[in-house]
């Protein structure tokens, strides 16, 4: 059995990007914030933050800029593009299709 912080396959984008529509911030907040929106129940990983970062940006999905953080060190903050937008809104609606899909089999009507 998996974990419940075990994330499906896919899914870690569709968070990141989530949080990044937000406002621009930095990759340990955007680690942080998924922890806190999920009621502590996701935690992500620098081992898998940064490669799913780095192929956002390669995919054009969102864009970086080095800027001081809160503390007043150099860290890289992240936002959306405007094909970001499109993409986290199309994934948005695949995955509460899937959702439901996925509800109506572990969770019956009777």
């Amino acid at each position: 059995m998996t974990r419940p912080a075990d994330l499906l396959q896919g899914t870690l984008d569709l968070l990141i990007l989530r949080v990044i529509s937000l406002e621009p911030v930095h990759g340990w907040a955007i680690a942080q914030r998924i922890r806190q929106m999920s009621n502590e129940q996701l935690r992500v990983g620098q081992s898998a933050l940064y490669p799913a970062l780095h192929k956002l940006e390669r995919q054009g999905l969102i864009e970086a800029e080095w800027a001081p953080s809160e503390n007043n060190r150099r860290a890289k903050y992240y936002k959306l593009t405007s094909v970001g937008r499109k993409v986290l809104k199309v994934e948005t609606a695949e995955w509460d299709r899937l959702s439901k899909a996925v509800t109506l089999i572990v969770k019956p009507t009777l």
